[in-house]
Formats: structure tokens, sequence, C-alpha cells
């Protein structure tokens, strides 16, 4: 009987011994997670039209051919708002690479607004699940129309920063090459122009081989981002790229493209941390 007592009571000893271990490690865990996600800085990618969550595979393996390697997260919006998520953020990891693009990923002006409205539910998603307060942003073609859209009807509501935004291919006046025709997206964005963040660093990424068009994009819709952007931001730079690996489709497997992200957005968020 005696040795019995000693048993229970040796058990109790243990179990209380478990609680503040427990607990201690609760405290750990808790404080690395609120730790790590003080520290995240993601680079955030929208992909243009009928372009999937898979779109800047063949870019990425460029982006982390050198260390340290980013992770990457994919996000797809359905047409109901309900989000499907693919890949980890790895501990520790305070720049990965997130991908959001939407189930509804056609042209024209009422999808590129409903993709708007989708951005802003994915963004609401991640500030929820990983509590980052700053990030850069990346938009090939329409995906730049979205970020545009997104800066200046619902950024503000996130209590975000956003250090840079790289547009790639993006037709800020659709397909028109005359500057005096404008088109209902491009109207739509020069109105709400005085809302974007006026700390913002812009990049405007223009591809082609005539300085006519990329071989969908007109050079000149791409030019018209200037006027969008021009004075109500930080800084606006526009870069064309020429040669071989120039047009529209080509433009994210080109080398001087993954150049230009990792020197004026990659290295731009390494700097955050020194």
């Amino acid at each position: 009987m005696k040795t019995k007592h000693w048993i229970n009571l040796i058990i109790l000893a243990l179990i209380l011994l478990a609680f503040p271990a427990y607990n201690a490690m609760k405290t750990t865990v808790h404080s690395e997670r609120v730790w790590h996600n003080s520290r995240l800085s993601p680079i955030i990618f929208i992909p243009g039209s009928s372009a999937d969550q898979d779109r800047f595979d063949d870019l990425f393996k460029q982006l982390r051919a050198t260390k340290p390697r980013h992770s990457v997260f994919k996000i797809t919006v359905s047409t109901t708002g309900k989000i499907k998520t693919t890949g980890t953020i790895a501990t520790r990891d305070q720049e990965p690479f997130i991908v959001i693009a939407f189930q509804n990923n056609q042209d024209g002006y009422n999808n590129i607004a409903k993709q708007t409205h989708w951005l802003q539910i994915a963004i609401t998603y991640l500030i929820k699940n990983y509590n980052f307060n700053n990030f850069s942003a990346v938009g090939h073609s329409n995906g730049g129309l979205i970020w545009t859209w997104y800066l200046e009807k619902y950024f503000d509501r996130n209590n975000l920063t956003i250090n840079t935004l790289m547009t790639i291919g993006t037709p800020y006046n659709s397909l028109e090459s005359n500057p005096k025709n404008q088109t209902a997206i491009f109207r739509q964005l020069y109105q709400g122009r005085n809302r974007l963040p006026d700390n913002l660093i812009v990049y405007a990424i223009a591809g082609t081989k005539n300085y006519r068009s990329d071989g969908i994009v007109p050079y000149q819709s791409v030019e018209a981002g200037k006027y969008i952007y021009q004075n109500q931001v930080k800084k606006y730079t526009q870069i064309t790229v020429t040669g071989e690996g120039s047009t529209h489709s080509s433009l994210l497997d080109n080398p001087q493209i993954a150049r230009l992200i990792q020197e004026n957005v990659v290295e731009y968020l390494k700097k955050l941390f020194v």
C-alpha cells in the first residue's frame, strides 16, 4: 500500500511539473511566431489574365537560385471568395514569395473589378494569419491593374505599408495605342490616383522590340501608367526591356526581368533588415 501511495505521489508530482513546462513551451512557440510575423515582409505576386497560381514558377526558379531561398505560398480565390492555399511559409523566412490568383482570371473591366475585391479578401486572410505590416508587390499584365486599383480602393483599410510595386507589361490604357483614346480602366485608375500611397516606389516595365508593343500590349499603354502614378507616389520609374524575351508572354522568363526584381524589390527588402 505504501508503495502504491508513493507511486501516486510521484505521478502527481510529474503532472504538476508538466503544466509549467507545457505553458513555457506554449509561450516560447507564441513568442517565436510573433517575432517571425513581426519581421515578415513578403513579396506578393499577381498574374495576368488567363494565368493561374503557377504562372511565376519559372521566374521563381531564377529568383531562388541564390541564398537565402524564399519559400513559396500560393493562394487562389474562388468566385465566392473562398481561399485555397498551396505551400507554406518557412519558419524564419522573412521574405516569402506569395502568389494571389483568381478562379475567375478572365480579362475585362468588370472582371478586373471583381479580382480587385478578391485581392482584398486574400490580403485580409494573410494579415489575419500572418500579422505582417509591410510588403512589396509584383503584377504581370492585368495583375498590375489589379494592384493599382487595390491601392486606390482598399489599401488604406488594412493598416499596411507597401514598399515597392513593380508592374510588368501592364496595359494601363488597355489595348489602346493612342493616349488620347482613354479606356474605362484608365479613367477609373486616373480618377482614383490621389488615393495612392505617397511613400510608394513604383517600377513599370515595358517589353518591346520596336517601341510599338510587346506583341499584345501597346508600348503607349504601358507608358500611360505615368499619368496615374507620377506626382502621386514617392518615385515612379519606367524601364524598357528590349531584345529576345521581350514579348508579353515571355517577359517573366526573361533574365533581365528576374534581375530587375532582384535588384529593385528583393534587395530593397534586405536593406530593411540591415
